[in-house]
């Protein structure tokens, strides 16, 4: 009988574009060496559709509703990013309800982000349970957003100077409802997964990033703040109403898997306390500003949709989202097309320190570090 030889070569596997663990179509070329990842080389693309190129050829109201193709899983954020810019390239002033209206939505979509990076994560290192568990709150956020919006997914509902419609009638007592709801499932959360040894040996001391490292490769949101790093665009850049709600920025020291899980458990519980604050404060009023429009375009059925004239000027606006800081860089040319629409998204930035993170490791491990980065190939592709 012949014994096959032992192979002492190095081995190139292809991970994706197809992989469910790759969070859309992310493609990685993995050097193998047994178990061991000697190399790892991210192929991006399979997703890109020229958003910033379409954003060039359209007024923002027209823009709007497409933007929320970015980031599919926090869509508030990238609507909230594209009225930001032209508001504050026109200084218009937005009211006091309609920003504690973004703020509410923008956290609960914060929570619907997080809900669903964990549910994939705990699926990829081999927990199937918190995936089921994850859907029974997304969806009642999702409920809240469709009573709100009209959709669950694709809301476009910010507008230049407010949002698009007030709050239906009872909508408050409900969503407070949820808060307390949601409080009771993030500690079934804890229970299940956070003292769980089998999740502890796959997370812990896994993908470490120190805080000067993280500085370097211009990490932002979770990925930063689990690396000793007090950063948060909502405390930095005092945008909507941040400054009137006590609460607190989530970070950690370790700056690995593990770390970053807990920043985003601990959002989560932070976000629902903005939510209640905004909740019980929210003021009377207008719910948008149409000083930049010469009349009310909502009661008018058939007209072109208003126009909104870009100042000669350029600009960067940055905003908190789940994944990190989303930003856009804006040049107007005193017309109602951006000249230059640049999005600046957390994700890419993110998964540029994967290479890095996935070397000397084990294959097994890829999962565990790509899912605790939280990329989405929309916004990574564009």
């Amino acid at each position: 009988m012949t014994v096959p030889a032992t192979r002492k070569d190095l081995m190139i596997v292809n991970m994706g574009p197809h992989h469910p663990s790759m969070h859309g179509v992310l493609r990685l070329i993995v050097t193998l060496d047994g178990e061991d990842v000697i190399d790892c080389e991210p192929i991006l693309g399979y997703l890109h559709r020229g958003m910033e190129k379409i954003a060039e050829n359209r007024t923002i109201v027209q823009y709007l509703p497409y933007v929320t193709r970015w980031d599919y899983l926090a869509t508030m954020f990238t609507e909230a990013i594209t009225v930001n810019g032209p508001e504050q390239l026109g200084n218009i002033q937005v009211p006091k309800r309609a920003s504690y209206i973004r703020v509410i939505m923008l956290e609960l979509s914060r929570i619907a982000s997080h809900l669903l990076w964990l549910g994939p994560f705990m699926a990829d290192i081999g927990a199937q349970t918190p995936f089921f568990y994850i859907f029974r709150e997304r969806e009642l956020i999702y409920d809240l957003f469709e009573a709100a919006t009209g959709t669950r997914m694709m809301h476009n509902y910010f507008r230049i100077g407010g949002v698009a419609a007030d709050l239906p009638y009872g909508w408050i007592d409900k969503c407070l409802d949820f808060c307390d709801y949601f409080l009771t499932g993030v500690a079934e959360y804890k229970k299940l997964i956070t003292r769980n040894p089998i999740f502890l040996e796959r997370v812990e001391g896994v993908g470490i990033i120190g805080g000067e490292e993280a500085l370097n490769w211009s990490l932002s949101g979770p990925m930063l703040r689990a690396s000793r790093i007090q950063w948060d665009l909502r405390k930095v850049d005092h945008y909507e109403c941040y400054d009137e709600f006590d609460w607190e920025v989530q970070w950690q020291k370790e700056g690995d898997s593990l770390a970053r899980y807990l920043v985003r458990l601990g959002e989560m519980t932070e976000s629902i306390k903005i939510i209640q604050q905004a909740l019980e404060g929210i003021p009377r009023g207008p719910y948008e500003s149409f000083e930049w429009n010469d009349f009310e375009y909502r009661f008018i059925s058939k007209k072109p949709s208003p126009t909104f004239e870009l100042a000669k000027q350029e600009l960067y606006v940055r905003v908190e989202a789940p994944k990190g800081e989303l930003g856009i860089f804006l040049i107007g040319d005193q017309s109602v097309f951006p000249w230059r629409w640049k999005i600046r998204p957390p994700g890419f930035i993110n998964l540029q320190i994967l290479p890095q993170l996935v070397k000397r490791m084990k294959l097994a491990d890829i999962m565990t570090i790509l899912g605790s980065i939280d990329i989405i190939m929309g916004e990574v592709d564009r």
